[in-house]
């Protein structure tokens, strides 16, 4: 097999901490390279999804490309939380080098050690880029030292530690390659990519290769798959097998094919070893699969997924307010959606639940999982969901569960809480660091453990300190830790709250309702101060006499609720109840909804 290098080519993954403004630079990039044609470009274009703009974050990978100086450069805009990794897993297969991107400020964060640990693991070289050093507080230096003192911990070889550097603003578009230059465009970074970003050796002339690695959708091609020519050539019209991962060969002609071209996608005749492209019009195809020349049937090694850490279980709503928001209520509607979920995204994994009503979806964390109830909900789904549960594993004849990796930063004054905290919790330091008045601490804690504890954390930082968290691997059993220390104000009937019964019991408790809220038996209205669940009845009025006071009664003074949100109410629940999601509302509520039912 002779493999010789496509000089004109280039394949990059962009991996970055989240907010640290790796879709910023590539925003920068297309429009240097006038790759965004001719309408308006929005900020952030590569966040695509209306939930990627609102968090500020990338949830799945995204495809581009630039052409600079008769080099065509394949960019690929990767997630930055770990909760999103199974979409950087299967990514880094398809390019050569990756752009790491780091904040001169800010410096190395969790999620940088996870991805740039999955890139070295690939063979990738590092490309350096230190963004924000327009900011008069950067501190370029010390990440630069920061960067290599991780890479010599990942593990990294002495071609990867050997790493070119690139000092940018990508906010203002502008890129340098030493300190004292000045800023003026991005030409220093495309340079940089050209001369270090090794170009793919492929085999042209070898039948053809090609995996599946992404699942998109079109309303008008319908399913898309993503991936890359590994050798050979890939032609439209021309016959081609799939080979799955288990089952029979499928033989069929590929009809549309597109590659990328900035932000659109163009048509395409043919495809080369190298290349990163899209077909559409096919079904049957799945992640992993292998497309090769009928005569020469050779699969590609499957992607391997880190396993998922927990799972949360999914069901009808199946509340008296059933029905009145959404659009799709019924089992079956709610489990034709997961499973297209779970085919698109591999690191979801679906199983039956306990009844025929209940679905168990199994992630890799609990972003990962309120981004996915978010995006059902948007949709007009109407589900419930139980608190989520860490999956176990059998090492050495030792029952082992998930544990995670927490940064935490937080003034010193602050500090002597938060260990205790994480003490209760099972948390075991591994180092702690002074930097002035601030304390940076670090903790290899059980997963389940940490449910409900970024509240507690907020509250006994007042607002002031930084929490990150990683998953870590797994370690043994820890042993039954206690539940969240409140109980729960749970309705006793149905009917509209009024602001007489509020104020009289939100002085022993945080209510997650306003006056003139619908409500109903078994929902739960808001958090005792006290162990044990209390039963109220919200709906009540204040009784009229018939005797009338000189003066005006006065009116009731209500606190405005604490709002619920997907992932407080995941990390509030306890097993018995459950968070029930409709197009209008967040509820909480007991699974058995009768109290009279809940003695027995």
């Amino acid at each position: 097999m002779a493999l010789e290098p496509r000089k004109n080519l280039r394949s990059l993954a962009i991996i970055a901490h989240v907010d640290h403004g790796k879709t910023t630079l590539v925003d920068g990039l297309l429009r240097f390279t006038e790759a965004s044609g001719s309408r308006k470009m929005t900020e952030r274009v590569m966040d695509s999804g209306d939930l990627e703009r609102e968090r500020g974050i990338t949830i799945s990978s995204k495809n581009t490309c630039v052409e600079w100086e008769g080099v065509r450069i394949q960019l690929v805009d990767t997630p930055g939380h770990a909760d999103f990794g199974g979409e950087v897993e299967r990514i880094l297969g398809m390019v050569d080098a990756a752009l790491l991107l780091v904040d001169a400020v800010e410096g190395v964060m969790p999620q940088t050690r996870f991805v740039l640990r999955k890139a070295l693991a690939h063979g990738l070289r590092p490309i350096l880029v230190v963004n924000k050093i327009d900011r008069p507080e950067q501190r370029a230096e010390l990440v630069l030292d920061q960067v290599f003192d991780l890479l010599v911990e990942l593990g990294a070889n002495d071609e990867q530690l050997d790493f070119p550097i690139v000092y940018a603003s990508a906010k203002q578009a502008a890129a340098k390659i030493d300190t004292s230059d000045p800023l003026e465009d991005l030409r220093p970074l495309l340079e940089t990519i050209r001369d270090h970003a090794p170009p793919p050796r492929v085999d042209r002339d070898a039948p053809l290769q090609f995996q599946a690695v992404t699942l998109g959708w079109d309303d008008f091609v319908g399913r898309l798959v993503i991936g890359r020519v590994e050798r050979g050539v890939l032609e439209r019209n021309k016959p081609v097998v799939r080979i799955p991962a288990e089952g029979d060969t499928e033989t069929f002609r590929i009809t549309k094919l597109f590659d990328f071209q900035g932000l659109t996608r163009t048509e395409a005749e043919r495809a080369e070893a190298g290349d990163i492209v899209i077909l559409a019009g096919i079904d049957s195809i799945e992640i992993g699969d292998t497309l090769c020349d009928p005569d020469s049937p050779d699969p590609l090694p499957r992607i391997d997924l880190d396993p998922p850490t927990l799972r949360v279980r999914f069901g009808i709503n199946d509340s008296p307010f059933a029905g009145r928001d959404g659009g799709f209520v019924t089992s079956r509607q709610l489990l034709e959606r997961l499973q297209r979920e779970a085919l698109t995204n591999p690191a979801i994994r679906l199983d039956e639940g306990t009844s025929r009503d209940t679905f168990e979806i199994a992630g890799r964390g609990e972003l990962q999982i309120s981004v996915l109830i978010e995006t059902l909900r948007r949709e007009g789904y109407e589900f419930s969901v139980s608190r989520p549960q860490i999956i176990l594993r059998e090492e050495e004849g030792r029952t082992c569960e998930p544990v995670e990796e927490v940064w935490i930063e937080v003034p010193e004054t602050f500090a002597g809480s938060v260990m205790e905290k994480l003490g209760s919790r099972r948390g075991r330091m591994t180092s702690m660091e002074h930097e002035g008045s601030q304390m940076s601490l670090r903790y290899v804690v059980p997963s389940r453990c940490l449910f409900g504890y970024r509240s507690e954390f907020l509250s006994d930082t007042r607002g002031e300190g930084i929490l990150h968290k990683n998953i870590h691997g797994y370690e043994p059993h820890a042993g039954e830790i206690e539940g969240r220390g409140v109980g729960a104000i749970v309705a006793t009937q149905e009917g509209r709250a009024t602001a007489h019964a509020l104020a009289s019991i939100q002085e022993r408790a945080t209510m997650f309702i306003e006056p003139g809220a619908q409500v109903y038996e078994g929902q739960v209205v808001g958090e005792s101060r006290r162990v044990g669940d209390l039963q109220v009845n919200v709906c009540r009025t204040k009784k009229l006499t018939n005797i009338r006071a000189a003066g005006r009664d006065d009116a009731p003074q209500v606190t405005p609720p604490r709002l619920i949100t997907i992932e407080g109410a995941l990390e509030w629940i306890e097993e018995d109840e459950l968070l029930e999601v409709t197009l209008q509302a967040l509820r909480l509520r007991k699974q058995t909804l009768s109290a009279s039912l809940r003695k027995r």
